[in-house]
């Protein structure tokens, strides 16, 4: 038997330890730091920037010269001698022409493939910022909700336990007929009513933590719980933000802003090299003919150009100008959307500050005391059980009202963040 309960102790012990051990604690700013350095798509993205830095390294190569060897014989006919040997026995009687060509691209269009390319880095590096600027405000938000439903949590399982050892201490009272059975199952209808609360957000935070863990690259036996450390945004940034400076801060940062920048910048240097296009390349040839014509030993030179006669690259450079113009009507549009959404996005967090300012800083306190006196009152039959229950109601509902005010407080501060594509409100 002692046997038996030691192997039960050494299980229990082993089992908490392993637990603790898959329980990762992390304050938001350890989150992120880790979210930044392991977040597999954000790796992906990165090499996008490498791709495109080698595609600049190419556009700057020449062509390749072409070598052409033709008019080889590989026998001859009779007994006829044509052509002396070039060295020993080799190349008697052998006709054949060596040709090497080498394309001399012209009107600077080499130059003009190579800007094209370096933008397409720039756009590459931008795309990039706005991945991580998606990344960001999905993280932060699914850590926000995190926080919040920890704490949801943490509120129904201290109730839970509060209501539970009332019911067990009712039981006796209702053996002892002192207590109506009524008064008992509406206890106990109670606290079934709180189990059930936890168990649905135990459900909510497994699906939180599954989105983050994923986005943390972590294991999936990994536990994630969050501190309280960095929940709650700066009030006074929020309070001190100026709606008029805005607009410039997000010019200066959003990177969707500046890829359609790019996007017009590209369209003009596409059109720059459209035009280019009307001027043909030049081929220069140098040649060597051996037993193919009057000369034995004939070396020659030449060139080859196409004639821009029909082609002259009409309908790319139309093309070409024509996204000069599409360009800056989305360019114009996509800084009026911001705009528009730097309004909307700003008041929102204007009445999700003064709501929060409505609670007062002990209000809370105030509550958790009143819980306490009511709880008291209860058990010493000073008020009855609808009394009680009528208060607990109303604790539980203010009390998610207080959570919900601060995470609509930061997922509207976060959004605020996102909007200017930099963090000013930490």
């Amino acid at each position: 038997m002692i046997k038996n309960l030691s192997i039960l102790f050494f299980l229990c012990i082993s089992t908490t330890l392993l637990y603790a051990q898959d329980t990762l604690r992390l304050s938001r700013a350890e989150s992120e730091a880790l979210f930044l350095k392991e977040n597999l798509q954000l790796l992906a993205e990165e090499i996008n920037i490498s791709q495109a830095e080698a595609q600049v390294i190419q556009a700057k190569l020449w062509p390749n010269p072409e070598l052409s060897i033709e008019e080889v014989n590989l026998w001859k006919k009779g007994n006829e001698d044509f052509a002396p040997p070039i060295s020993g026995s080799f190349g008697k009687n052998q006709q054949f022409s060596i040709e090497v060509e080498q394309l001399i691209i012209t009107a600077g269009k080499r130059k003009k493939q190579i800007a094209l390319e370096v933008i397409n880095v720039e756009q590459a590096k931008h795309y990039f910022e706005d991945v991580l600027r998606n990344l960001k405000i999905e993280f932060r938000s699914q850590l926000t909700k995190l926080q919040y439903l920890q704490r949801s949590k943490s509120i129904y399982q201290e109730q839970y336990k509060s209501i539970s050892q009332l019911a067990k201490g009712m039981q006796n009272q209702v053996n002892q007929g002192f207590v109506s059975r009524s008064d008992y199952i509406r206890l106990k209808a109670e606290e079934l009513s709180f189990l059930k609360e936890v168990n649905t957000l135990n459900q909510d935070l497994n699906a939180a933590q599954k989105e983050l863990k994923q986005l943390m690259h972590l294991a999936p036996t990994t536990r994630l719980h969050i501190t309280e450390e960095g929940y709650l945004k700066n009030r006074k940034a929020i309070e001190n933000l100026a709606l008029k400076d805005l607009a410039s801060i997000a010019q200066k940062n959003r990177p969707d802003l500046e890829l359609a920048d790019l996007e017009k910048e590209y369209a003009e240097q596409s059109y720059s090299f459209e035009k280019a296009q009307r001027i043909p390349d030049i081929a220069l040839k140098a040649g060597y003919d051996r037993a193919g014509g009057v000369i034995p030993d004939f070396i020659g030179f030449g060139l080859s150009i196409d004639l821009p006669i029909f082609d002259r690259n009409q309908g790319h450079i139309k093309i070409a100008e024509q996204d000069i113009q599409k360009a800056d009507l989305l360019q114009r549009q996509k800084l009026r959307g911001i705009e528009n959404e730097i309004t909307m996005v700003y008041d929102n967090l204007q009445q999700a500050l003064a709501f929060y300012q409505n609670i007062s800083d002990d209000y809370e306190a105030h509550l958790d005391t009143l819980l306490k006196a009511h709880t008291k009152n209860f058990k010493d039959k000073n008020i009855n059980l609808l009394t009680y229950l009528d208060f607990l109601e109303a604790y539980l509902n203010n009390k998610i009202i207080m959570l919900e005010a601060v995470k609509t407080l930061n997922d509207k501060a976060e959004t605020l963040n996102y909007t200017l594509g930099t963090d000013l409100i930490k």
